[in-house]
């Protein structure tokens, strides 16, 4: 499909820069149905959902994986996106140009990391020195990795290492925070479970691919960054129960979503899964491990707008789009939420 079909205008301030508090005050368009949309508040959710149905979070956890050093005279800014090793990552350098392979890049503070083998995306590997935990290392020169609408506008801060991170955040590893997830509060979950809807929990370590555009002009030509993810046998063997018995598979988020689509088999089962995924979900396929999303408002021309007009309908993500951004929600990562139930 052409790219350009999943385009739309998004004003400015429209964009979220801080997230509103508390978590789950925020605002929730449910799409439901094949027509139905209305406005509510996460808080509503347990109201929204059935008893029986269960909510899947991504329980990965955020690294602080921006740094910024020297080569030489050169300043370089690199983002972390994928672990390949003990002690190599892989990541997206900012002045590029300036570093060849072997060359040493000084992140101050004892850090620094020896630049490897270039990757067709233009990412390079790099390959931290001495013997401390790489994660030791980023807890000293790092810093949260906001995407780039928000850090364009504003410095991160201290705020950002709470802000970011979900209540669920255990695995460390990310790069980006599964952002479906921040609305949620203990409060909230307690009123869930009252509810009888289930709670579980998978990993899938976000990449910082997923803010990369999407360059080609037709979704034939993208390439999807890979992601590591895992589900256990018994968290499949529980959402299976969990359809078995007539309820719902929401996932909240799509790396929930997109890490279950890649364990579910054709006849619907999820299988354990552990290893990279690069699914590239557009309109036209067909859904097998999921029953619903809850998700918050992506980027015009996204891997994952095209992802939810593949669940809802494109033109129906289009006008709910169109809807959104005239009552003001508020988009992206600290942004309000939505609930698709097709």
């Amino acid at each position: 499909m052409r790219v350009d079909l999943f385009d739309f205008d998004l004003p400015p301030e429209n964009i979220a820069l801080r997230p509103v508090s508390p978590r789950d005050s925020a605002r929730m368009l449910v799409l439901e149905g094949a027509e139905g949309i209305f406005d509510r508040s996460v808080s509503d959710l347990p109201g929204l959902l059935r008893g029986g149905d269960c909510l899947v979070f991504n329980d990965t956890r955020v690294i602080p994986a921006q740094l910024e050093g020297r080569r030489g005279e050169a300043r370089i800014g690199a983002t972390l996106h994928k672990r390949e090793g003990l002690r190599q990552w892989r990541a997206f350098v900012r002045n590029a140009k300036r570093v060849r392979t072997g060359d040493r890049i000084d992140f101050g503070v004892g850090v620094s990391a020896i630049a490897a083998d270039r990757g067709e995306d233009g990412s390079i590997l790099l390959d931290f020195e001495g013997s401390e935990p790489v994660e030791l290392l980023l807890e000293r020169a790092g810093t949260m990795p906001l995407p780039p609408y928000i850090a364009g506008k504003r410095p991160t801060d201290e705020r950002d290492h709470e802000d970011y991170q979900t209540m669920f955040a255990r695995e460390k590893g990310a790069v980006a925070a599964p952002t479906a997830a921040l609305h949620f509060t203990p409060r909230l979950i307690e009123a869930l479970a009252v509810a009888g809807i289930a709670t579980e929990t998978l990993t899938l370590h976000v990449g910082a691919g997923t803010f990369l555009p999407v360059k080609a002009d037709d979704t034939d030509d993208h390439r999807m960054h890979a992601e590591w993810g895992r589900i256990d046998m018994a968290t499949a063997d529980r959402l299976n129960a969990v359809r078995a018995k007539g309820g719902r598979v929401i996932a909240v988020g799509t790396t929930s979503l997109r890490l279950i689509e890649s364990a579910a088999g054709e006849d619907g089962l999820i299988h354990p899964f552990e290893g990279d995924t690069a699914i590239f979900i557009t309109p036209g396929y067909r859904f097998r491990g999921i029953d619903g999303l809850m998700t918050n408002f992506h980027l015009p021309k996204s891997t994952l707008f095209m992802l939810v007009s593949a669940l809802m309908g494109r033109e129906r993500m289009q006008a709910a789009y169109a809807h959104a951004i005239g009552t003001g929600y508020r988009f992206y990562s600290y942004g309000d939420s939505s609930l698709l139930l097709p």
